[in-house]
């Protein structure tokens, strides 16, 4: 489902060999130069523990609310009690998901400021994410216009699966600014459309507020969003992402964000752009 500007993602790839060719060869070329990697294709990293009083700073500064947040581009209707300050038992989805606990997954720091993704609540969240789905560039694509409980039909459909996908709201120093589905690719019916790997892992994006978008933070957003993925989820080997072919910018964004285009695929509802983000190609991409 979706892209930077708004659009559902799907997609399928008849031509995953050629690309896996390609991509061996430039993480070839690139041995030596980018660091250790084990035998999975994973990078080594050093297990560094961070001081007590520091650890102690980070964990207030966390469960403080955030009246101030961004102030830039700030949605009018975003409440000054962002999701970050909910209790982190309220974070947590109704059931065990299948992509190792997104909720707990932590945040991001990002060029644009510091970003978490945070598990949707219907009762909380349905207003703002509904007014996003309203707009004409995000209409055209996610095709959840109207009154709100066209959104609340389509988020709950995922909020009562089995933990395939997990509905978030994406939270930029404070203010909720984009709406998230992290999903598993290989156990979605995307899978039927492309050469589908074990755990592979799916997202979709919507970039709320029109001030946020056409500036590049959509790019930074996904690309840390697929670093996430990759360093939480150690059994998913690549993101995945299928956004219109017409979508110019959401395409132009992932690009940016180190995905590279595996190919164009016929989708129900659209043909679509199959972007991949490789584990072994991270460093390089």
């Amino acid at each position: 489902m979706s892209g930077v500007g708004g659009e559902p993602d799907f997609d399928a790839d008849a031509t995953e060999e050629a690309d896996a060719t390609e991509d061996a060869g430039a993480v070839k070329k690139a041995e030596g130069t980018e660091g250790t990697e084990g035998a999975d294709g994973t990078a080594d990293t050093m297990d560094l523990r961070l001081p007590d009083e520091l650890l102690a700073l980070i964990a207030e500064e966390e469960t403080e609310p955030s009246g101030s947040g961004r102030t830039d581009n700030q949605d009018s209707a975003v409440s000054l009690a962002p999701p970050t300050a909910t209790p982190r038992a309220d974070l947590r989805m109704p059931y065990d998901d299948l992509l190792d606990g997104v909720a707990e997954w932590g945040p991001a720091a990002t060029p644009g400021g510091l970003f978490h993704l945070v598990p949707v609540r219907m009762e909380r969240d349905l207003p703002l994410i509904s007014r996003w789905m309203n707009d004409p560039a995000a209409a055209e694509f996610w095709k959840l216009s109207g009154s709100a409980s066209v959104t609340e039909d389509h988020v709950r459909d995922q909020l009562a699966g089995d933990g395939r996908s997990v509905p978030c709201v994406g939270v930029l120093d404070g203010t909720p600014m984009s709406y998230w589905e992290i999903y598993r690719a290989d156990l979605d019916p995307l899978a039927r459309h492309y050469a589908a790997r074990p755990h592979d892992t799916g997202v979709h994006l919507l970039v709320g507020a029109v001030a946020d978008r056409g500036r590049g933070l959509g790019s930074t957003l996904l690309r840390a969003v697929a670093d996430l993925v990759l360093a939480r989820r150690p059994s998913c080997a690549r993101v995945i992402a299928e956004p219109d072919i017409r979508n110019t910018p959401s395409v132009a964004a992932f690009l940016t964000a180190g995905f590279r285009f595996s190919a164009e695929v016929d989708l129900p509802d659209k043909r679509a752009a199959l972007m991949v983000r490789d584990r072994s190609l991270r460093h390089l991409l």
